[in-house]
């Protein structure tokens, strides 16, 4: 290999590896940071472990914090992301599949604003719906945030490529010629082809809606908020980022850092598990067009 070529290979390794480090670090410190008194975070060696006992200590800590209001929480996004991701799943694969296989007026219409929809960011949406629930006094109610949840037009434009790319029409046309039903149609033979799309709508859908703050944040305020708006709250009873704090119960750094880890663990397992089942899903489909 000529010297230019082991400069280059020398440089992408060096800035793979910069940004692996990059990445990986700031995980490997809030992974250890539980396990640490607070003193312990500060004087110690960054990457140090710290105990069992200052871990154990920690979790007590969290789980007293205003009650338990940690898993109140954590039960309210496991609540809203769940119901979401069920209407999510029954409104988006129909839908995708009606745009993508079947023909209708107003279809190319239906699928620009789809489109259109997409493009506008999540935020600016915030303060219309807002005003939308709350002239239904849907304000504090899950409703407030399930139903927006549940508003997913990536999903059914995911949804419609799939159809559109993967499955075959002629399999569809056979079924009907067989004497099968529109919807035994839909369900016997499109639904089990699309495994793949169902399961990324799913994690998609389930991902944004658990890390989702700022409409929870204006929708369902206190003991009704979900995991991610409750470490807001935990951050403010933190006196290094909020000195000025009056609350009786403070949260240290080692709190801070475990609260942190809880509320992205049930994602993180939902993606070890269905990780499997995501990529050996994508080997099965019907026949191309």
């Amino acid at each position: 290999m000529s010297p230019a070529g082991w400069i280059g290979r020398v440089f992408i390794i060096a800035v793979m590896v910069f940004f692996a480090l990059f990445f990986v670090v700031p995980i490997v410190w809030l992974l250890l940071a539980p396990t640490k008194t607070s003193g312990e975070l500060l004087l110690n060696a960054p990457f140090s472990f710290g105990g069992l006992d200052a871990l154990i200590a920690n979790w007590n800590s969290l789980a007293a914090f205003q009650g338990g209001v940690v898993w109140t929480w954590l039960g309210n996004s496991v609540l809203y992301s769940g119901v979401a991701l069920v209407v999510t799943l029954l409104v988006s694969i129909p839908a995708g599949y009606a745009l993508a296989l079947t023909e209708f007026r107003g279809r190319k219409a239906l699928l620009m604003i789809t489109l259109v929809v997409m493009l506008i960011p999540n935020t600016a949406l915030v303060l219309p719906i807002f005003l939308e629930l709350s002239a239904v006094r849907l304000i504090g109610n899950p409703l407030a945030v399930i139903l927006p949840f549940s508003f997913f037009p990536f999903g059914v434009y995911l949804t419609y490529i799939y159809f559109s790319t993967s499955i075959s029409k002629d399999l569809l046309d056979a079924a009907r010629i067989d004497g099968a039903g529109e919807v035994r149609v839909f369900v016997k033979i499109a639904m089990p082809l699309a495994t793949p799309v169902i399961a990324l709508v799913g994690f998609f859908n389930l991902v944004g809606n658990w890390n989702n703050y700022f409409l929870p944040f204006v929708t369902a305020p206190g003991r009704k908020s979900p995991i991610q708006v409750g470490l807001v709250e935990l951050l403010s009873n933190v006196p290094l980022f909020n000195p000025t704090s009056s609350a009786s119960v403070t949260i240290s750094l080692p709190v801070l850092a475990l609260a942190t880890i809880v509320s992205v663990a049930p994602v993180l397992v939902i993606f070890l598990f269905s990780q499997r089942f995501l990529v050996s899903g994508m080997t099965a489909g019907g026949t191309k067009e």
